[in-house]
């Protein structure tokens, strides 16, 4: 039956898409405005990418206390970390208690993916249609939907030939015991690299299928640190202040605001083994310029390759797992425990895939140019449409029945990350030209939820029908995006910041690199001047 035909069953001011910790948070500012609002979700719970990826290892690679919600300072006291870096098991804990502590189930609808979202211009609302028969009306759209939260196709040949076991780390299966099986894992990316220790701790042989060597850095994770606890509970406001400005969203990475000739040799190297033993992702705020001048890129990426060589004791296979094709952290670092001192391990084996490649997966087992190797399992960790990928799952339709898939043909265009052109009252959280996934994504989510639940404020205040960004100020802000991107040495990287990880996809630097608090200025600079860069308007059910 055509959709124009379908009977709308139920009104909202707001749908939103996507019961992830940005989903959450909007359902919250929708309710505490009196907005009423249906969320709907594709998995059976709460948590987005945490309810999704289960794999071994699976964790958070910002620390906890930084990693959670700033809202409420009642929620804040009540929840304790057990962990510097919570696994995924805590978080998902974490969002569920979220949820019943504040009642937000009754409004989520489980099990349920949407399908298309069409704007009608008549009545200025968007007619939503799921795969569960709902076809319900808003007035706004709200995409909650994830940065990486659509698993890449696999691409491989035979793909669908093996006869054993098939698993995928976006999909991992609770209770899998790989205890006595022969495994392989195809990829090296950040879920692979947390996976790869606690695979090859429980398999009889583990072979690493390496498609690109990637940087990663030690989590030094270890017991939730009491004092630290403690230090945030009595400095709540400062600590949350100081982490929105700093430029990833994060206190821990500690930004140095000195480019790195402003040291000696011997300062540099003394700042940088500092922060190789403090982890994670302090390494990126060694120096001002680290992600602008590519021989203090060189440098800091020597670095992380020596500390490969010391802990890999076999010298041509620490070669093999030391990155050289991108400089570091224009790609996503992973933050691990135990990877490189997994290869030490005697059922440990690498395959490069650069020397190497696969030819064809077989019903057996895996063939590449030097033969084939049998398995009883293979794992999938080869990545994510990220950023645009849940986007383009909908079919979402604006003015003149535009699809938001098409008008990205050639890349994402957005006006803060957060609106469409052509698009009316559609928001996206976390979207293509925001900070998004280069910050703390708690930071950013805050952000973004706040700034639109203020704007649906102000329509609601002015009795205003819609919202949309006008095509000269997306345009502009796709050209600063770019812009700032361009002065970076991220572009030099085929990453999934650039969509490079997905054939077909256009090469566009997604996220802004201009850092939250310029961005966060910009974002309440166009609140105060009356959401300048819209077109706001009372046509259209106001």
């Amino acid at each position: 039956m055509p959709q124009a035909a379908r009977e709308v069953t139920a009104s909202y001011d707001a749908v939103v898409v996507g019961a992830g910790f940005s989903g959450l948070y909007m359902l919250h500012r929708l309710r505490m405005m009196g907005l009423t609002a249906r969320v709907f979700e594709a998995g059976s719970g709460v948590g987005g990418t945490w309810y999704w990826n289960r794999y071994p290892g699976a964790r958070v690679d910002i620390v906890s206390q930084e990693y959670s919600y700033s809202f409420s300072p009642e929620l804040e006291d009540e929840w304790q970390w057990s962990e510097k870096y919570a696994p995924q098991e805590e978080l998902l804990r974490y969002a569920n208690h979220v949820a019943d502590r504040f009642g937000l189930r009754g409004d989520v609808q489980f099990n349920t993916r949407v399908l298309s979202q069409v704007f009608d211009e008549g009545t200025g609302r968007w007619t939503v249609t799921t795969d569960a028969g709902d076809v319900v009306s808003a007035r706004y759209c709200i995409m909650a939907t994830g940065c990486l939260s659509v698993p890449k196709d696999i691409d491989i040949l035979g793909a669908d030939r093996f006869k054993g076991q098939v698993y995928r780390t976006s999909s991992w299966p609770e209770g899998l015991d790989l205890t006595g099986k022969t495994v392989a894992v195809i990829g090296t990316g950040s879920s692979a690299i947390q996976a790869i220790p606690l695979i090859a701790q429980q398999a009889k042989h583990l072979t690493v299928y390496q498609r690109t060597p990637n940087f990663s850095l030690p989590a030094h994770n270890a017991p939730a640190d009491p004092a630290v606890a403690a230090d945030w509970k009595a400095n709540r406001a400062e600590r949350r202040a100081g982490a929105r400005a700093q430029g990833f969203g994060q206190l821990f990475i500690d930004e140095c605001d000195k480019n790195a000739a402003d040291f000696t040799p011997a300062e540099r190297r003394q700042i940088m083994e500092a922060r190789w033993a403090k982890g994670g992702f302090a390494l990126g705020g060694s120096f001002a310029d680290l992600v602008f001048d590519k021989s203090v890129n060189d440098e800091v990426s020597e670095f992380v390759r020596e500390k490969i060589r010391s802990i890999v004791k076999d010298p041509a296979l620490a070669e093999k797992l030391a990155p050289k094709n991108h400089p570091l952290f224009t790609k996503r670092p992973c933050v691990d425990s135990g990877y490189f001192d997994t290869y030490n391990r005697d059922n440990v084996a690498l395959v490069d895939l650069t020397t190497t490649p696969i030819q064809t997966i077989t019903e057996d087992g895996i063939r590449t140019a030097d033969g084939e190797r049998v398995f009883d399992v293979i794992v999938f960790a080869i990545g994510f449409d990220a950023m645009t990928g849940a986007l383009n799952a909908v079919d979402i339709r604006g003015r003149g029945g535009q699809s938001l898939k098409e008008k990205w043909a050639d890349g994402p265009t957005t006006y803060l990350g957060l609106m469409v052109a052509g698009f009316p009252n559609l928001f996206v959280i976390t979207g293509p030209g925001s900070p998004s996934v280069l910050s703390n994504m708690m930071v950013s989510i805050e952000q973004h939820v706040d700034w639109i639940s203020d704007c649906l404020a102000y329509l609601g205040e002015r009795q205003l029908g819609l919202i949309e960004a006008s095509p000269k100020a997306e345009a502009d802000w796709v050209a600063h995006v770019n812009e700032v991107g361009d002065t970076t040495l991220y572009p030099l990287a085929n990453s999934w910041y650039m969509g490079a990880n997905v054939p077909g996809k256009p090469r566009v630097f997604m996220p802004y690199i201009g850092g939250v608090p310029v961005y966060r200025e910009k974002c309440d600079e166009v609140a105060a001047n009356g959401y300048d860069g819209c077109n706001l308007s009372a046509a259209g059910g106001a």
